[in-house]
């Protein structure tokens, strides 16, 4: 895709848009706590939490820069998450279009929702606080500590698109597999940036200082509350969780031993420029808009090329990067119509599945945004507006003008300002993970390749550009990705998007392996039905050629 040099047409700017409204999937999240017990039998190791205090004498617990707000002992089953500040994002979700940034720890939320698993909560010390590392912050974290079954260890869970919420179903999900976890809301309330112009701190905050100020005070409530501190800490978070777990390894290589970083929104400020960019192209006159009744008809001719290719046909593509499909093949010959795309249509798609290209040099910004088989969700990034993750970093960070007008991008300059303007506070796009690699910690990497917000290509270019940087040595040792055919962003889609991520995470920094794979599965209706392993970046799951492609026992993974 190579960017216009110059602003949509005077007649595209007419034309009246709209943001998509978000799907509010709130309970996305709990699936694979709901089925990991019942279909991969894991079951933490625990032990009795011994407390050095009561939950309610945490309150008088001094801590740097930190007020403690509340401390109170939640009874089993007795949770109920507080209703969503004015302007909040919902939880574990960004905001504008369907699928919008979001996903704390990832799973599909198809076998029962927040409130299942909210009911099935043991007992435990909930305790709120309020950070002020710096005289604009307002960070508000949230602990919960198991009454009883710790396990020992600590997990700190992400957050989605701009953040602005606790994520209580993350925290839900890690306490109910015994950990003691903690979130925040990074310092500002609402799923936007509004809160940025004229505030430099709280950006800083959203970048990377409030999750480090909540891991450091957490740990320390844990140590009050237990009289020890963790053996182990891990992160898990997906999309803009993802990112804040990279930026911790990047930042604060002692924060954890473990990290699980789903679809990392890493070189975000760029990803965003090449999102808003993408959009444009996609309406650079009003013929070149694809119309979502379409987008089923493009899948179906992308499965009926290569869907095979990997010697299954089930509705996924192992390896897309192996699908040469040119959306040529689909071009009206005559008047368009519901079976064919007009010639403006198939330069979007075309543009759409290619590398995002500088306008003026050439040079590549991004690897392509879209892979062949996320056509069902083109909707977010080439629907009638930018996806607004990437508006508001425009709007609010980069030219601090609520009213700007994304018609007025330009690729060839904005770019490279949003980079510029950031300063690599949110961006995070350091490589050089040695300090982190170097204490004995593990980053797990995985991403969909139908992911239709974050390029799919973003992580394997990290990955690579990690692995250049310390040494191919790393791979399997301290670092390891994961691409998950047919899953979308951070969850959804016709692939296995349901898998342990946390035992994996525990089983590596145990065994100090990284997993050879990761079975994984697909759910429909709460059930599973199929199960396929997930393998290391650079093998694929082949079918051995015997026995159900609906089951991970008969795929190995091997070299493409």
């Amino acid at each position: 895709m190579t960017l216009p040099t110059r602003n949509l047409s005077a007649a595209r700017r007419r034309r009246s848009s709209s943001v998509q409204t978000s799907r509010l999937a709130s309970g996305a999240a709990f699936a694979a706590a709901l089925v990991w017990a019942s279909f991969f039998g894991t079951t933490p190791v625990r032990t009795a939490a011994a407390g050095a205090t009561t939950c309610e004498s945490l309150s008088a617990l001094r801590l740097p820069n930190t007020t403690i707000t509340s401390a109170q002992v939640v009874a089993p089953g007795a949770f109920v998450p507080p209703a969503p500040a004015r302007g909040a994002a919902p939880e574990a979700e960004g905001r504008g279009a369907p699928g919008a940034e979001g996903g704390a720890a990832g799973g599909r939320g198809r076998a029962g929702g927040p409130a299942a698993v909210y009911a099935s909560l043991p007992s435990f010390c909930r305790v709120a606080a309020t950070l002020a590392p710096s005289s604009d912050s307002d960070i508000k974290i949230e602990v919960w500590l198991p009454a009883a079954a710790w396990n020992g260890k600590f997990q700190a869970v992400g957050n989605g698109g701009w953040a602005g919420v606790i994520s209580y179903a993350a925290l839900a999900q890690a306490v109910a597999a015994g950990y003691a976890g903690a979130s925040t809301d990074t310092g500002h309330v609402g799923g936007s940036a509004a809160f940025a112009p004229g505030h430099p701190e709280k950006v800083i905050d959203m970048g990377y200082r409030a999750v480090h100020e909540m891991t450091v005070q957490s740990k320390a409530i844990v140590d009050a509350f237990y009289g020890t501190a963790p053996t182990l800490s891990f992160w898990n978070g997906c999309s803009q969780g993802g990112r804040q777990g990279i930026t911790e390894a990047q930042r604060y290589p002692a924060d954890f031993d473990g990290i699980v970083a789903g679809a990392p929104a890493v070189n975000w400020m760029r990803l965003n420029g090449v999102r808003v960019a993408a959009n444009l192209v996609a309406h650079a006159t009003p013929e070149s808009y694809i119309p979502p009744a379409k987008y089923s008809m493009i899948h179906n001719a992308v499965l009926e090329a290569c869907d095979a290719l990997d010697g299954v046909k089930d509705g996924v593509l192992e390896q897309p990067s192996r699908c040469k499909f040119d959306p040529k093949v689909l071009e009206c010959q005559g008047p368009d119509g519901p079976t064919c795309l007009t010639k403006p249509q198939v330069e979007t798609a075309q543009a759409l599945y290619a590398p995002v290209k500088h306008p003026k040099t050439g040079a590549v910004l991004s690897p392509p945004l879209l892979e062949r088989g996320s056509e069902l969700g083109w909707g977010t990034l080439a629907g009638p507006a930018p996806v607004s993750t990437a508006l508001d970093a425009f709007k609010y960070v980069v030219f601090k003008d609520a009213g700007w007008d994304w018609r007025r991008f330009n690729a060839a300059t904005d770019i490279e300002l949003a980079e510029k303007m950031d300063n690599g506070v949110l961006n995070s796009a350091v490589v050089n993970l040695k300090p982190f690699f170097d204490r004995g910690g593990k980053l797990l990497m995985y991403h969909g390749w139908s992911d239709q917000q974050v390029a799919p290509g973003n992580s394997v270019d990290y990955f690579t550009k990690v692995t250049r940087a310390v040494g191919n040595s790393a791979v399997g040792k301290s670092i390891q990705l994961y691409m998950v055919p047919g899953m979308g962003h951070c969850q959804g889609g016709p692939g296995t998007d349901t898998f342990a991520k946390m035992d994996a995470i525990e089983q590596w920094v145990a065994a100090g392996k990284a997993p050879e794979s990761i079975v994984a599965a697909h759910m429909t209706a709460g059930k599973v039905d199929r199960t396929r392993p997930l393998c290391p970046y650079g093998k694929v799951a082949k079918w051995k050629g015997s026995g159900s492609t609906d089951e991970a026992a008969n795929f190995a993974c091997a070299a493409p």
